[in-house]
């Protein structure tokens, strides 16, 4: 069955660029360059072996995640999209615009890239641009630090908190609506089930009940996700949650190899580096480790740097009773396996160590990664809180610094358990080197660039690499080893404390990018190598022979 065209279609093509000398011409030319800094991949599976409904569902779910699209430019870029975009007349320009949702480039620290816009307000489209800390703090309204409230002003100027089903009401009552729509269509009922309550926590902004329903879906063969869900976009306090969509579409051969990860999870936990008062909490052992072909990215997810894994819900009350579901995007992984990591390994690697740099190592580094959110310490010690809210606005850079080496540190204890043979320690450890190389480039801004380089420069003091007089990398086996789980203890620590001041001043001396890195990351820019990857998505682009 064709499924028509619908939202999300990105038509992309590249600028000719003129070598004459005025200003407006150079402008064009610096826009190509920042353009070129996105490596365009179509997003597609295969569906013949969807049934006909659930080829109709994903009509649905495209809608849907247009309509979290739409949602997202305003939480992002707080303006009107349309008259936005089409004030940009280079095309270059507007295609950047397109991929990092606003004037604001990802890859410069949120510098702005047009330039008649200024510094991108640190709370995003989530609050008044002239409310101030202390206006905030001083506010008493329970639902302020809500991660599903707009902060807008009354008629009397006054502070008030908007639940997003108020705020976004058209959009969110037809998104619920198409939600249930889909629901009638689902092949799976636990995915039914769980599309129905999803629409009702689109209308209450209550996220519980639908995020453990989603905790039951495993026999589907097409899943979604959808909603306000991560807090990145929110700088000034890490509370607010952005809308977004994914459309996933299982690859059941690769995801029943992973399948006995998640028995072992609980275990893992009792082994963590770190003294025992840091790990008594549980995680779930009914957690879900799955494969899947992305064919639609919406929203959130969709701006600048894009995620090649999904590691939900983050309610932490679901985590403590049921785990998470961690769900590897493997095309778009391979896409930036073969368009980005290679050629930087080939470019930082010593010859020697680019043999060790292989897909598999990749793919379980970054699927323990995730595995790693869902595990440490979701509450600090001393009984005030979740590790979230009392870490605030550095919670994000924490958390992925603490999944990035927990994840190698799990692939270390599974080797060493004779449970995961899939790739070595030493292809693990260098394909994880040279993941760091690839993924600071998008910018010591964002949390997951400022983790990077707080692992780095911590691997860096214990002397887990080596870089030679070429500029080329090795691993240390011996010392990363141990760095990482003395790395991963001291993180544990530091979250389970709630330690917010230690943490701040940790990310602001560590978490950057120090000269000789940098120059390093020129000579890979220099090269011509793409920082990340944009999509071409449709519903035309799906792989259908029946």
């Amino acid at each position: 069955m064709k499924i028509k065209n619908l939202v999300m279609i990105l038509t992309l093509g590249a600028a000719t660029v003129s070598c004459a000398d005025s200003p407006k011409q150079e402008t064009k030319a610096n826009y190509a360059d920042l353009t070129n800094q996105y490596a365009k991949v179509q997003l597609t599976s295969d569906i013949s072996h969807l049934s006909d409904n659930e080829k109709q569902m994903l009509n649905y779910l495209y809608e849907i995640g247009g309509i979290m699209d739409e949602i997202f430019w305003t939480q992002n870029f707080g303006g009107d999209k349309e008259t936005f975009l089409n004030s940009i007349e280079d095309k270059d320009a507007r295609l950047f615009a397109e991929i990092n949702y606003g004037p604001w480039n990802h890859f410069d620290n949120l510098a702005p890239f047009l330039p008649e816009y200024g510094a991108m307000p640190a709370g995003a489209g989530f609050y008044p641009a002239d409310m101030t800390k202390e206006e905030f703090e001083a506010w008493d309204n329970p639902n302020k630090t809500s991660q599903y409230t707009l902060i807008t002003r009354d008629e009397n100027g006054k502070l008030q908190a908007v639940w997003f089903h108020e705020a976004y009401a058209e959009q969110i009552n037809k998104a619920a609506d198409l939600l249930l729509k889909a629901a009638e269509l689902a092949g799976d009922e636990e995915f039914a089930n769980y599309l129905r309550l999803r629409a009702k926590a689109l209308l209450t902004d209550d996220y519980f009940e639908s995020d453990m329903a989603w905790m039951d879906v495993r026999n589907n063969n097409v899943d979604f996700v959808v909603g306000p869900i991560e807090n990145y976009v929110d700088a000034l306090y890490g509370y607010k949650s952005a809308h977004e969509a994914f459309i996933l579409i299982k690859d059941q051969e690769w995801s029943k190899q992973l399948a006995h990860y998640a028995a072992l999870l609980p275990e893992l936990q009792t082994q963590l580096p770190v003294a025992e008062e840091y790990k008594q909490e549980k995680p779930g052992a009914d957690a879900d480790l799955a494969v899947y072909d992305a064919v639609l990215y919406s929203g959130d997810c969709n701006m600048a740097g894009k995620t090649i894994a999904i590691n939900l819900p983050n309610d932490e009350r679901v985590q403590l009773q049921k785990g998470t579901r961690k769900l590897q995007l493997k095309n778009a992984m391979k896409a930036k396996f073969d368009n980005i990591l290679v050629p930087i390994s080939d470019v930082l690697m010593t010859p020697e160590s680019r043999e060790n740099i292989k897909f598999e190592a990749f793919f379980a580094n970054v699927m323990f990664h995730e595995v790693a959110h869902g595990m440490g310490i979701k509450n600090t010690l001393d009984g005030k809180g979740t590790v979230r809210h009392a870490l605030k606005e550095q919670y994000s850079a924490i958390e992925e610094a603490k999944a990035d080496i927990l994840g190698l540190y799990l692939v270390t204890k599974l080797s060493e358990m004779g449970e995961y043979k899939n790739s070595t320690l030493e292809e693990n450890y260098t394909t994880f080197m040279a993941g760091i190389f690839r993924s600071v480039r998008f910018g010591a801004s964002s949390a997951h660039g400022k983790a990077n380089m707080l692992t780095f420069n911590f691997l860096e003091k214990e002397g887990a690499f080596t870089r030679n007089e070429e500029g080329l990398y090795a691993i240390n086996f011996e010392n990363m080893k141990d760095a990482v789980a003395k790395l991963g203890g001291e993180i544990l620590k530091a979250q389970g404390d709630g330690n917010y001041e230690f943490v701040k001043e940790w990310i602001e001396t560590e978490g950057v990018i120090k000269p000789t890195l940098q120059a390093d990351l020129d000579k890979v820019n220099g090269m011509g190598i793409p920082k990340d990857i944009y999509y071409e998505m449709s519903p035309e682009l799906l792989i259908d022979n029946n």
